[in-house]
């Protein structure tokens, strides 16, 4: 079974930096998409930046210019470095991850945990 693991939230001043991490753990599998999506309280879940398997990336505006998506296919883990970061990047960061396990073959679309990245002085 394909399994997410995220590290790296925490508290930071503005303008400060912060990097997640999210590993896939499992046997057998190939991960196509990995992306990093965001909620604030009291507000729906929105993308904040995808990448795909050939490092193709997409990023919501908000985050352009502050925030990099990077993955590492070895390792099958991806990083969302986050610079710059303001008061309203305050949000709990969800990891997803899609591509086929191989042995039965079925796709997945699996979530991390979440992690708590907080903006404030």
């Amino acid at each position: 079974q394909v399994q997410l693991v995220e590290s790296g939230g925490g508290l930071v001043q503005p303008g400060g930096s912060l990097r997640l991490s999210c590993a896939v753990s499992g046997n057998n599998f190939r991960v196509d998409s990995m992306g990093w999506y965001r909620q604030a309280p009291g507000k729906g879940r929105e993308l904040v930046a995808t990448i795909t398997s050939a490092g193709t990336t997409n990023a919501a505006d908000s985050v352009k210019g502050r925030f990099t998506i990077s993955r590492d296919n070895a390792q099958n883990t991806a990083y969302l470095q986050m610079n710059s970061l303001k008061p309203e990047d305050t949000a709990t960061y969800y990891c997803n991850a899609r591509g086929w396990e191989l042995a039965p073959i079925r796709s997945f679309d699996v979530w991390g945990q979440g992690s708590l990245v907080t903006v404030s002085s």
